[in-house]
């Protein structure tokens, strides 16, 4: 459900990213998941370090995995950057400013333990805060201000910390010169 209580939908895609319908987004992911419209936002402090988070241990996919800053799905008909702010606040309790696309073009399948399936077409944003998220529980368990240089290390050096698409994404960031 939606914070307005509506069944939450999400967009699912063709093979060359076009709209072809609804779900919600409680049926979609699963061991047979359809490509669908995503997002992940890389948020940034005032002194420049980047916030990652743990996703809470009650989430279907990848639960107790730490991650990029917050993600979600644009709603059908919404424009992705009110998507990316409005997860932000919903999930973080934060205000994003600078919101601006990194990787545009970002696109993963991965398979959880459970078998659950990833299948998104996932641009990446960044954006900045100026105070720590005050996160909802049902969401993010824990979350930590780290030092770009220092997710760099833990991508390169144990990467299976991180979740599989903060994984792929980081480098990609690096390469756009995000940071």
């Amino acid at each position: 459900m939606s914070e307005y209580g509506e069944t939450e939908l999400v967009v699912l895609l063709d093979e060359r990213f076009a709209p072809a319908g609804t779900a919600p987004k409680a049926s979609v992911h699963t061991t047979d998941t359809p490509l669908h419209l995503a997002f992940s936002c890389y948020i940034f402090g005032p002194d420049g370090r980047v916030l990652l988070t743990r996703r809470d241990v009650g989430k279907k996919t990848w639960p107790g995995v730490w991650t990029n800053s917050v993600c979600g799905h644009p709603g059908p008909g919404e424009r992705m950057e009110d998507a990316v702010v409005r997860r932000g606040r919903q999930e973080l309790g934060v205000t994003l400013a600078d919101l601006r696309i990194a990787v545009p073009d970002f696109r993963y399948r991965a398979v959880d333990a459970s078998g659950i399936v990833e299948n998104e077409f996932c641009p990446v944003w960044t954006a900045t805060v100026d105070a720590d998220p005050r996160p909802a529980p049902a969401e993010v368990c824990e979350w930590r201000w780290v030092e770009w240089m220092d997710l760099l290390t833990i991508v390169r050096r144990t990467p299976f910390l991180l979740s599989p698409w903060a994984q792929l994404q980081v480098p990609q960031l690096l390469a756009a010169e995000c940071r």
